[in-house]
């Protein structure tokens, strides 16, 4: 079975979409979804610096959209067939477009609604995360736990990213566990903890007005790992997660107990794949970064057809 990645937020890049306009089609896509999230993804995806693009408010939409909008040209290029899918954070908005959960207009509108709401949350508290690269697993969370911080991201090779203050952050950096690297994340909050309590009920009153179908394919959540059946159930998670851990290590167990054999992370793609090639040794795995990886991705399709 291959596996869809959809990436989550730390991903995007400056001028990250300027190739993806050259593609018909496309600029109407952007200019649609634009309309849906509140936040205009064609001026940020091809020209904002990156300071303006790492703002919650921004950089979840804009994510969201591009994978949805690799997912689409994937989708017209080749039969994906079975394959299952599973977002990262903020990625599971596009994982539910993708697996036939939620429309792509009410998606990218929910993700809007989140990304402004969870802006909102993180800037009432200074907060941050670190990604903690390396260590004994269980040491490492007991050094996360011993600063006041929480594991908001298990997401296995070797990492865990610890959130909370800042003042605990850099208490962290100076007590790295042994054998680990404390490297900062740019990102604007303490994303999956209780810090983004105050996000959820405006998220909640949001997907109140969207219609949830059951999967079509494969579908995994962050929460636990385990596969979701009910669409309903899944936009429940889609609003409690905000402020829960990802379990991306447990998804990968998933996918290992589906029989996965390969993964394609859609746009924009890197952490996902680097993640895979140290959890998932031996699988094959393709990062859509631009177009130009498509064929790539197609080719990995057809093998494990």
């Amino acid at each position: 079975m291959i596996v869809i990645a959809c990436p989550g937020q730390g991903s995007q890049t400056p001028g990250f979409l300027s190739e993806w306009l050259e593609l018909p089609g496309s600029r109407e896509f952007l200019g649609e979804a634009s309309e849906r999230a509140g936040v205009d993804l064609i001026a940020h995806g091809t020209e904002s610096d990156a300071e303006t693009i790492r703002d919650t408010a921004v950089a979840q939409p804009l994510i969201v959209a591009a994978s949805l909008l690799a997912w689409r040209e994937l989708s017209a290029r080749t039969d994906p067939g079975g394959a299952g899918v599973a977002g990262h954070s903020v990625g599971e908005f596009a994982a539910a477009a993708a697996a036939g959960v939620l429309s792509e207009g009410d998606a990218l509108a929910l993700v809007g609604e989140r990304g402004r709401a969870m802006s909102e949350a993180a800037a009432q508290v200074e907060t941050g995360m670190s990604a903690v690269v390396g260590g004994v697993e269980a040491d490492v969370l007991a050094k996360i736990e011993a600063h006041g911080l929480t594991p908001a991201n298990r997401n296995g090779g070797g990492q865990i990213v610890a959130a909370g203050e800042l003042a605990a952050l850099r208490a962290l950096a100076d007590d790295a566990p042994r054998g680990a690297r404390v490297i900062p994340l740019q990102v604007a909050g303490a994303f999956h903890t209780s810090f983004m309590a105050p996000a959820i009920p405006a998220l909640e009153r949001a997907a109140a007005g969207v219609s949830a179908s059951d999967p079509g394919r494969p579908l995994w959540t962050n929460s636990d790992g385990s596969r979701v059946e009910s669409g309903e159930r899944f936009v429940e998670l889609l609003v409690s997660q905000v402020a829960n851990p990802v379990r991306w290590d447990a998804c990968m167990t998933g996918f290992q107990d589906a029989g996965i054999t390969g993964l394609i992370e859609l746009t924009p793609a890197g952490a996902l794949t680097g993640i895979a090639k140290r959890a998932l040794k031996g699988v094959p795995a393709v990062a859509i970064k631009s177009p130009a990886d498509l064929d790539a991705a197609i080719a990995l399709v057809a093998e494990s057809a």
